[in-house]
């Protein structure tokens, strides 16, 4: 396990808040391998490190994390609570655990969207440095051509960053309804990426769809609906 601060790994297992604790190791009340620690923003490795509190042993709790992989409908907005009271993912989602969103998909972007209550999950899993691919199904207006499905390939400016190499491919060219259907694998992202990726080819896009997180896809899952991820998938995400 990585190195958490001292005054977090208490309050998570049980000892007071977080503001309590840290004054409870300001007034010498809590020692890290046998010796008292004050200093505030004092990192401990849990799985390493002996933490005692007025004499007693304070032992890692064994939690029971919840993950739920959530088809999303457009319209709903991927926060725990809106602002504006617009529809949030939690509102499909019944179940007394603290969820909260695992990176955000835009209001009017559907599909593939994890909801969990564990905060290591969440950081290894939106870290840019872990390259988690996310596949798009796009309807734009027109028809691409291989021109434009290379820029793609090879990374576009969208305006503040220029896109990574992605994974392109045509699935339909409709002429009669002049729209045309991509598929589109990414690593990164940035805020509203696939619509400013089209942006940047001429292209103006009609619906967005995430269908899968990494492996993990929602092509069973009807809109709106949700499971709990398999043991299997989670480390398939964290590997």
């Amino acid at each position: 396990m990585e190195e958490i601060r001292l005054q977090k790994f208490l309050a998570e297992n049980g000892v007071a808040s977080r503001r309590k604790c840290e004054e409870l190791i300001e007034n010498g009340k809590v020692k890290v391998n046998d010796e008292i620690v004050t200093k505030l923003g004092t990192k401990i490795n849990p799985d390493k490190d002996t933490v005692e509190y007025n004499g007693k042993r304070i032992e890692k709790s064994k939690k029971e994390y919840t993950y739920i992989l959530l088809n999303k409908p457009i319209d709903y907005v991927t926060t725990v609570k809106d602002q504006f009271n617009r529809k949030t993912v939690l509102d499909l989602v019944k179940t007394n655990k603290r969820l909260v969103p695992v990176g955000r998909l835009d209001m009017y972007t559907s599909g593939a969207i994890i909801l969990t209550d564990d905060g290591d999950f969440v950081y290894k899993v939106t870290h840019p440095k872990h390259e988690i691919e996310k596949t798009y199904n796009v309807t734009i207006v027109g028809k691409v051509s291989n021109e434009e499905v290379q820029q793609l390939r090879n990374g576009v400016d969208i305006g503040d960053f220029v896109t990574s190499k992605a994974k392109v491919k045509i699935l339909k060219i409709d002429e009669e309804k002049n729209i045309s259907r991509l598929q589109i694998t990414i690593h990164e992202g940035k805020n509203r990426q696939i619509r400013r990726m089209c942006e940047a080819i001429g292209k103006r896009v009609l619906s967005l769809h995430r269908s899968k997180i990494g492996s993990i896809s929602v092509k069973e899952l009807k809109i709106g609906t949700w499971r709990y991820l398999k043991k299997s998938e989670i480390e398939n995400l964290l590997k």
